[in-house]
């Protein structure tokens, strides 16, 4: 579904039948306010690996060099190996290794 700021997410639910207008960020739960969905980087995680063992574990954080605007910091957690700590962008690097046409031959 498209948040607010307008980039698919599905971690983002919203019902405006009949006139209702509920919005909600299944993954960040109550901390979540609309103004979030601009800074989040759940969408692009989203687009770039779609690995089904991978879990995100969401902190709103408000650094102190960003002045007073609240961020999304997300740390991933791959299942399968047990691993986290890893670029979620990218993956654990276990779950789907990169073809032999990738590979580097010596």
């Amino acid at each position: 579904m498209k948040t607010p700021a307008g980039t698919e997410c599905s971690q983002f639910y919203g019902d405006y039948f009949r006139g209702r207008n509920r919005e909600e960020c299944r993954l960040l739960g109550p901390s979540w306010t609309r103004d979030l969905c601009r800074v989040c980087p759940v969408p692009a995680i989203e687009r770039a690996n779609a690995c089904e063992h991978m879990r995100l574990r969401p902190r709103v954080v408000r650094p102190l060099t960003a002045g007073l605007q609240r961020r999304v910091r997300v740390e991933a957690y791959c299942e399968r190996t047990g691993r986290a700590g890893f670029d979620p962008h990218i993956g654990c690097g276990d779950c789907h290794p990169l073809p032999s046409a990738f590979e580097v031959k010596e």
